[in-house]
């Protein structure tokens, strides 16, 4: 008897022009306040180029740039040519600049990477739920002042439909099989920022 299979996610072709990542405030003077700021950098830049190598659009947010400076240099390097959108709210969705942006994006799930989560992060996961999009926060891509914090929130927003989990573990799921052609590239890019 055969055994049934779910059915397969559809290949990164078909699956990313639905997906957009959001880096939410990922700058100059947040980051280095960031507990464990050095691998949450390289896990953003992992994200991004990761994305950016699979056709999914990136949009970055920055909070009060005038004062907390611009997206860091070394992420923004990794997709240059992308928006970013200054804010003041802490949502990066509240105005209603970023979810026009998405929808001309033809989103449907928002990925989210970069700071802080119990603030900017938090909230602007709650408005793109609201905004009736799909939303995963990449857990290892987030992060803030103080661990504790961070951990509750993530609770939070899994208790509200929030999808969590690691950037890896959504790479290699829209890659979906070894095969595909920008494989060999996501293995380098994960070693390169492990």
């Amino acid at each position: 008897m055969a055994r049934s299979r779910a059915k397969s996610p559809p290949a990164p072709e078909s699956a990313a022009p639905g997906a957009v990542l959001l880096v939410v405030d990922v700058q100059t003077k947040l980051l280095p306040t960031i507990h464990a700021a050095d691998a949450l950098a390289s896990r953003c830049q992992l994200a991004i180029k990761a994305a950016t190598g699979l056709g999914i659009p990136v949009v970055f947010t920055e909070q009060v740039p005038e004062k907390l400076g611009p997206t860091v240099p070394a992420i923004r390097a990794c997709a240059p040519d992308a928006p970013a959108f200054a804010k003041t709210a802490f949502s990066g969705l509240s105005d209603g600049v970023v979810t026009k942006q998405l929808r001309a994006l033809d989103c449907e799930h928002v990925l989210i990477c970069g700071l802080e989560t119990p603030v900017c992060v938090y909230q602007t996961a709650l408005n793109a739920l609201a905004e009736d999009f799909q939303v995963t926060v990449l857990t290892d891509a987030v992060g803030a002042r103080r661990p504790a914090d961070a951990e509750a929130c993530l609770r939070s927003l899994s208790a509200a439909g929030v999808h969590l989990l690691p950037v890896e573990t959504v790479l290699y799921a829209l890659l979906h099989d070894a095969g595909h052609p920008f494989f060999k590239t996501l293995t380098q890019l994960v070693k390169a920022h492990a």
